[in-house]
């Protein structure tokens, strides 16, 4: 794909559950079996919602904070296991959300390096990639398996360094408050989406310098944060 001429590359770093892809039946149903399988009354969906994004055994012991130790790592185990045979069924449904694959075409368009910083395991995101036909579209793929998951800065300064982008050519796009900070924390501008996981209130207010509505609206937002150019779609 022909690419703009640019100063110098910029980079989009895509959050996945809740801004690419909606999965969050999935995330639901299996944390249900997960609870299920210590004899839990299962959560309700909205509590569930609030912590996607963060590592798993974390959001797993926040929402089970009585639970010892041994009951998130077993917790968090069986969550893993429900979630695969959720996967492996024919009627699997993770769809991506309307105008994703557009967005990239159009941010690839206007010269930006794209990457994903996100709280599911390597192998999970790549099995979302595969079945959506996304590989091979981000320079850098950064997952729960790396280090440090959200809202540190970890992800995103390791993506910056693989693909040699500054923070102030940054942007971070995701649909939590974990998204958010993590950017913050990383000096890098942000974008919340209003079609995720967390209120587009929560996110004006841990940062977010804006909140679109429809990826669609994706490239002239981006170009208002640095400074007008590339508005092309």
């Amino acid at each position: 794909m022909i690419q703009n001429e640019m100063s110098q590359p910029r980079l989009a770093v895509f959050d996945c559950d809740g801004t690419l892809v909606d999965s969050q039946h999935n995330i639901v149903a299996a944390m249900a079996e997960a609870w299920c399988s210590h004899g839990l009354e299962p959560l309700p969906a909205s509590l569930v919602r609030r912590v996607v994004g963060l590592p798993l055994l974390e959001a797993i012991s926040s929402l089970h904070p009585l639970g010892s130790v041994e009951a998130h790592l077993s917790l968090t185990e069986n969550y893993k296991k429900a979630f695969h045979n959720l996967r492996q069924q024919p009627d699997h449904r993770e769809p991506l959300y309307p105008g994703t694959v557009e967005a990239l075409d159009a941010m690839e368009a206007n010269g930006y390096l794209l990457a994903v910083a996100t709280g599911k395991s390597r192998r999970g995101l790549d099995a979302t990639l595969a079945r959506h036909g996304l590989e091979g579209r981000f320079m850098a793929l950064k997952t729960a398996d790396d280090g440090p998951g959200k809202p540190n800065p970890h992800m995103l300064l390791d993506a910056m360094a693989e693909t040699g982008v500054t923070p102030d050519s940054t942007v971070m796009i995701g649909d939590t408050v974990f998204d958010i900070e993590m950017a913050s924390n990383a000096q890098v501008r942000s974008i919340g989406v209003s079609w995720g996981y967390h209120d587009p209130d929560e996110l004006r207010a841990a940062g977010a310098a804006g909140v679109i509505d429809e990826f669609g609206e994706l490239a002239d937002m981006t170009a208002m944060l640095f400074g007008g150019e590339n508005a092309t779609w």
